[in-house]
């Protein structure tokens, strides 16, 4: 993207998740993670595991179960102070060549280096993966994960794209722009979440560990599809065309009825999802389970109430765009009622479907 937000302003004031959004199958798939990358690659107890990006330390707390050193680096200060406090030691602030430094001379170097969901977040990659590059032992590792580029077009993983994420990864750049900075991608995992990942594992250049046969797969693919060509993605800008085409006429025929039209889940998703759709002024009102998401999501012409999801009861609007559609099960299990009332939930991506039942 050519401009963005700083990252200082963004990070600073960053709020980790609610438990619910924590229960919905993230930590069952950190506790897999760290699993994974302990039993295959052979991670010895007491080796030393920084994770960039650590949040509250949710995921290095299942390294330390597994007898791991760990240390996070987080530029959310209060979070990074909870984290520590918790058991989980977090130095606050951005990872870079200096930070990278302190870590060696205090820690010693790391045997594996994470960075879950940042990557794209970051403007300049290299400063970042020479300082994670010089901060690994020489037979460290790299693990990463990030959304997968070509999910987000054939899965139209539209509500990805969002002021955070300057950049959407595939395999074949991803090798080469590591080649370069003396790094090496050894293997690649497709994995389920956001809607469609990849978790990159790098070693530096002549490693020993050999290259997965995953990682030539993957590019093969990529090839196939032509991610290369600009022509792939004009298919992607027209499936999303007709969605918000039949969103549009949904939300008008309901306001012709004299109904409301709601939408579940605020994030920032959403903020991309309600202009994209046409959807800014037809959405009358958004609900959300976690009550710190603020009374009005306010964006260029709009402003939304947010409200309860008890609000569905009360209002009973004639359906529920539900924009935290990754968990729409969950969240219709919560509804039974609703839908016994008549309500209807519409799953927007990948493809628009509707739900009238909670099971």
């Amino acid at each position: 993207m050519p401009a963005f937000a700083r990252a200082s302003h963004i990070a600073r004031q960053f709020q980790w998740p609610s438990d619910d959004e924590l229960s919905l199958g993230l930590r069952e798939h950190f506790a897999g993670y760290a699993n994974d990358v302990v039993s295959r690659f052979g991670i010895a107890p007491g080796s030393l595991v920084v994770e960039l990006g650590s949040n509250d330390g949710s995921l290095l707390g299942f390294f330390k179960e597994r007898g791991m050193r760990v240390l996070g680096v987080d530029p959310a200060v209060d979070i990074a102070r909870r984290a520590t406090e918790a058991g989980i030691e977090t130095i606050g602030d951005f990872f870079t060549d200096a930070i990278g430094h302190r870590i060696l001379q205090s820690h010693g170097a790391a045997s594996v280096v994470i960075a879950n969901n940042m990557i794209a977040n970051v403007d300049n990659l290299d400063p970042l993966v020479i300082g994670v590059r010089d901060v690994l032992a020489p037979d460290g590792l790299f693990v990463f994960e990030t959304q997968y580029g070509v999910d987000v077009t054939e899965k139209n993983l539209l509500d990805t794209v969002y002021h955070e994420h300057l950049s959407y990864f595939n395999i074949k750049p991803l090798t080469r722009f590591f080649a370069r900075l003396g790094m090496e991608v050894i293997d690649v995992q497709h994995i389920w979440t956001k809607g469609g990942s990849i978790r990159v594992t790098v070693q530096r250049a002549g490693g020993a560990k050999k290259p997965s046969a995953e990682v030539a797969r993957f590019i093969a693919e990529e090839d196939r599809l032509g991610v290369d060509q600009p022509a792939y993605y004009a298919p992607y800008v027209k499936r999303i065309a007709a969605i918000r085409d039949e969103l549009v006429a949904m939300a008008d025929a309901a306001h012709a009825r004299g109904q409301l039209v709601a939408g579940y889940g605020v994030s920032v998703g959403t903020t991309t999802l309600l202009p994209q759709f046409g959807l800014e002024n037809k959405i009358d009102f958004l609900v959300d389970d976690d009550p710190k998401k603020g009374n009005v999501m306010a964006g260029p012409g709009y402003d939304i109430p947010i409200l309860p999801p008890a609000a569905l009861y009360e209002r009973k609007p004639a359906f529920v765009v539900v924009f935290a559609w990754r968990y729409v099960d969950p969240i219709r299990a919560k509804h039974a009622r609703y839908f016994a009332e008549g309500g209807k939930f519409v799953v927007p991506l990948p493809g628009i479907s509707m739900v009238d039942r909670a099971d």
